[in-house]
């Protein structure tokens, strides 16, 4: 995704701090959206591509940190870089705990802002390109017949063809074809791979299915 353009967003009430992040941003390159309140940024999203927020401490109706913790209840992925002009060590550690990139004291080194809005960007980039990944793989394990999908559950939980073919009733032959079938489905080389996808996909009951599969 390096090709992809970035875009940073900046949400500050102050006109004149938005220009000029806007100037500074897009002199190296980037492209920047302002916004003078967390409610204007909420009634556009985030975009589809890699991006970050700026955000300002204090705002008039919301403050920045309590807009941090909305986005986390919310389930919304976005790496912040704080900006106040009133900082101080308990509010940066509660935002910082809270997940954010950086936060930075106005005046702030230009190139500060800079190093941190890159390392947001990549943190973004990285969680995009994860996404991508466990759909693809979704996409993989929904191509598993029920019987395949129990055989993985089973496989990952570290049980032998002998043992799933009990588990599932059926011979060990059988047992083999539907392992067979199943990793290469999944596009798994290895046990190690699949039990790594597993953990992509939160499949992390193979317990479960394997009880389910008496049940039935």
């Amino acid at each position: 995704m390096s090709g992809v353009l970035s875009t940073v967003l900046v949400i500050d009430d102050d006109p004149s701090m938005r220009a000029a992040l806007k100037d500074l941003l897009e002199s190296v390159g980037l492209r920047a959206r302002l916004f003078a309140s967390t409610s204007e940024f909420l009634r556009v999203g985030r975009p589809d591509e890699p991006c970050c927020l700026v955000l300002d401490v204090r705002l008039p109706v919301q403050s920045g940190l309590d807009f941090q913790r909305q986005l986390s209840e919310a389930g919304i992925r976005l790496p912040i870089v704080f900006l106040t002009a009133h900082g101080d060590i308990p509010m940066s550690v509660r935002a910082m705990k809270q997940g954010a990139v950086e936060f930075l004291t106005k005046p702030f080194r230009e190139q500060d802002l800079l190093d941190a809005v890159q390392q947001a960007l990549e943190r973004d980039r990285a969680l995009l390109e994860e996404d991508r990944l466990v759909a693809a793989l979704r996409g993989r394990y929904a191509s598993l017949t029920p019987r395949e999908q129990i055989v993985m559950a089973l496989v990952v939980a570290g049980k032998a063809n002998k043992q799933i073919a009990g588990e599932i009733g059926t011979s060990e032959v059988t047992a083999k074809v539907h392992r067979s079938n199943m990793m290469r489905k999944m596009a798994a080389a290895t046990l190690a791979e699949l039990i790594a996808m597993a953990g992509k996909l939160g499949l992390a009951m193979a317990g479960k299915r394997a009880n389910s599969v008496k049940a039935n």
